[in-house]
């Protein structure tokens, strides 16, 4: 039996988890390049810098709201909000220090800024979302919440 519930916390962990952790070294890895402009689409050239901070923590944001709430024991999930915004919030701050050792980037705490704004907004988004509950109304003869 212990095997089982040992396996099943490995399987949660990496459900939950494993997309945090792969997301985080993917910011990781484009923060690390001395010209993101030139891997970015041209379509994203237009938009402001602060606002490519905000979306790519807000995709953080969520994934570790998502984690906290469904992959942690019961006292962290019923502050999953809290504990997803400031860890999305420190990895940016250890982002932003990252960037002063590359090579032609620059770190600035309006970018830090951004970065936490995101983390709020995608946490808050994914809360949100999952609080929805729908349902077919043709199938169930239910109304959606």
């Amino acid at each position: 039996m212990t095997g089982q519930t040992g396996e099943a916390g490995w399987r949660r962990f990496v459900v939950y988890w494993g997309p945090v952790v792969g997301y985080a070294g993917l910011i990781f890895y484009l923060s690390a390049q001395s010209h993101p402009d030139e891997d970015l689409p041209s379509l994203l050239g237009n938009v402001n810098d602060k606002v490519l901070h905000a979306l790519e923590y807000a995709g953080l944001g969520g994934l570790c709201y998502r984690a906290f709430r469904w992959g942690t024991s019961r006292l962290m999930a019923t502050h999953a909000l809290f504990f997803s915004i400031l860890t999305a919030s420190l990895y940016g701050v250890t982002d932003e220090v990252h960037q002063l050792f590359v090579p032609l980037r620059e770190s600035s705490w309006q970018d830090w800024l951004a970065d936490a704004t995101g983390s709020g907004l995608g946490a808050v988004a994914v809360r949100w979302l999952s609080a929805m509950s729908w349902t077919a109304p043709f199938l169930t003869g239910a109304r959606p919440r």
